[in-house]
């Protein structure tokens, strides 16, 4: 595996990767909140930009789509985002294929790859890209030394994870249960015989869907994860501020990002005394 950006944080040990909406619920509010993220621990974010048809995502990311859309959120305005923001971590953009392909004067996916590296976007997860139609994407991804990263699912037969992770690079994003994306209080028992699955294979593991306190974080990186994902733990307290009747300021939402990311972080650390995944034979 060719090194990256973001294959260099997961050398370092468990990795915390929260999730955020740009532009939600708008582009100055969303600014602060991700940068909020890395404050308080985060070692890669993934950027969600905005598509109408989520298929993936449970109703918490659903509604942080539609505010985020409703506020002018664009291809073109994801990337002046991404820009803009202040922080030193890899950047992770969490879109669909259609956004992707049909942007720019080109056909294909190699504009967009193109101006997401020049925004300073280090990867790609592209729910409803099926591995078969991947290699467009796979190529303008290395032409521009930019990562690829796939999510296996529990179902996932032996087959097509193989398929998968051919194509797959920077890291896999395991899918801890069945279902869309959602904050849940238990860890699903399907997490470890994902991760089970993936022993063979020369990648990092960051498990993600569910995750919602530093306790399941601690639990998912000692079950053998290389990092977790956390999305609408995060995105729920960013709805809090985005009501009609939130009386709590953009700076106060801000603190709360803050702390619940330094929670997930620490709880992601306490089994840093633990090597990476692909070191534990």
């Amino acid at each position: 595996m060719i090194p990256s950006r973001i294959t260099e944080v997961f050398d370092d040990g468990p990795t915390f990767i929260p999730y955020l909406t740009a532009g939600d619920p708008t582009f100055e509010e969303s600014i602060e909140y991700v940068e909020a993220l890395a404050r308080g621990g985060a070692d890669i974010i993934e950027l969600g930009l905005p598509f109408s048809e989520p298929i993936a995502e449970g109703p918490t990311i659903q509604h942080a789509i539609a505010r985020s859309l409703s506020g002018g959120m664009t291809p073109a305005r994801f990337f002046e985002f991404a820009e803009r923001l202040d922080v030193d971590v890899p950047l992770v953009c969490m879109t669909y294929y259609n956004l992707i392909y049909q942007y720019g004067q080109r056909e294909g996916p190699e504009p967009f790859v193109e101006r997401a590296a020049a925004a300073g976007i280090d990867g790609f997860v592209v729910p409803d890209l099926p591995a078969e139609e991947a290699d467009p994407l796979r190529a303008a991804c290395d032409a521009f030394d930019r990562d690829l990263i796939f999510i296996v699912a529990p179902t996932t037969p032996e087959d097509r994870l193989a398929e998968l992770l051919e194509r797959t690079s920077g890291y896999v994003y395991v899918q801890a249960r069945l279902g869309v994306t959602g904050a849940r209080s238990d860890v699903s028992e399907q997490t470890s015989s994902g991760l089970e699955r993936l022993e063979a294979y020369d990648l990092p593991a960051a498990v993600g869907f569910g995750i919602s306190t530093g306790e399941q974080a601690s639990e998912i990186v000692a079950a053998g994860a290389d990092g977790i994902i956390v999305g609408s733990a995060l995105v729920d307290i960013v709805a809090d501020g985005a009501e009609t009747e939130s009386t709590e300021s953009t700076a106060e939402i801000a603190a709360r990002l803050e702390e619940k990311a330094r929670e997930l972080a620490e709880g992601t650390a306490v089994s840093m005394q633990s090597p990476p995944r692909s070191e534990r034979t």
